[in-house]
């Protein structure tokens, strides 16, 4: 156990500066000038000089990126152009925001999605599965961004029942929470719905109803329990997706997380901004991840962890 947790512990790290690194690259390899973003109406060519000292960007992208790694192994990410500040206080003075968002939608995901894709795989072939496959996919396949217009229209313009951007109040978290969720609800609940009825069509069921077990526990205790890893893993998986931020839906509804904040970064070409933002979401990630492998022995005594990562 130790010596698997130690192992993802150091692949984490290595990701993490790894992508921060390739981010570094590319950003620089990209057109535009970053110092015109934040020079003067009809910059004199001194005035961008000055900036792109100010920046350190005066420098070629080797030395840049040595002086990168220099002030990283020193826990210092960079200060952000835009706001004057280290960057990584400003990515995690968002990060709680988006973290909240996540949560709750993936929250109202399990809530839904598992009773749903249960509900679908004990009706197989009937009529009423039919109309849930078929909402299922229409969820599916909607984008974040016309169902975050269509109930903004609706629920906040139309009925006003909701704030339709920012964040003032916990009903504020309603309509982007619902956003998120739709999709999820249908990806997961097809999820469940087919690992369902593979572990209900099982012959350890068959021999279980014969000795007088209830089809609740069949359903539960038993088909359930066998398909919980893969249900587990998708929900996993799709909550670290969200801590990249889920950028359509919080520029959407104006939501103050690392979605926004890194779409605006990308705007303005404020590199320390974009890397802070980069590292700190790709170790929240992985670290689900981890967390979500640690689960699996607990779920399954069957599963080891080696095996469980393969």
């Amino acid at each position: 156990m130790l010596k698997y947790v130690l192992t993802r512990i150091g692949q984490t790290i290595l990701t993490a500066f790894l992508a921060t690194a390739a981010v570094f690259v590319l950003l620089r390899m990209a057109p535009g000038d970053p110092a015109v973003n934040y020079a003067p109406p009809n910059p004199t060519s001194a005035q961008l000089d000055a900036i792109r000292q100010e920046f350190g960007l005066d420098e070629s992208i080797p030395v840049q990126f040595v002086t990168f790694l220099t002030k990283l192994f020193q826990g210092d990410v960079g200060t952000s152009f835009f706001f004057k500040r280290p960057a990584i206080d400003v990515v995690m003075e968002r990060l709680p925001y988006t973290v909240t968002l996540a949560f709750a939608a993936m929250a109202v995901t399990a809530l839904v999605a598992i009773p749903l894709g249960v509900w679908m795989a004990r009706r197989q072939n009937t009529a009423k599965e039919l109309g849930a496959n078929i909402a299922t996919i229409a969820g599916q396949s909607m984008p974040d961004f016309w169902i975050g217009f269509v109930l903004l229209i609706i629920f906040a313009v139309n009925l006003q029942w909701f704030s339709p951007a920012g964040f003032d109040s916990m009903s504020s978290m309603v309509l982007p929470t619902a956003t998120i969720a739709i999709l999820q609800i249908a990806l997961i609940s097809r999820l469940v719905r087919r690992e369902m009825v593979v572990n209900l069509a099982a012959p350890y069921l068959t021999v279980a109803r014969s000795r007088g077990v209830s089809e609740r526990a069949l359903t539960w205790r038993y088909a359930f329990a066998n398909s919980a890893i893969p249900v587990v893993t998708a929900i996993g998986t799709r909550f670290a997706a969200m801590l990249n931020g889920v950028v359509i839906v919080e520029v959407v509804f104006k939501w103050p997380g690392v979605g926004e904040l890194v779409v605006n970064a990308l705007n303005q070409r404020d590199f320390p901004l974009i890397q802070a933002t980069v590292l700190v979401t790709v170790v929240l990630a992985l670290g689900v991840q981890l967390l979500v492998d640690l689960l699996y022995p607990l779920m399954d005594p069957r599963v080891r962890l080696g095996e469980a990562s393969a």
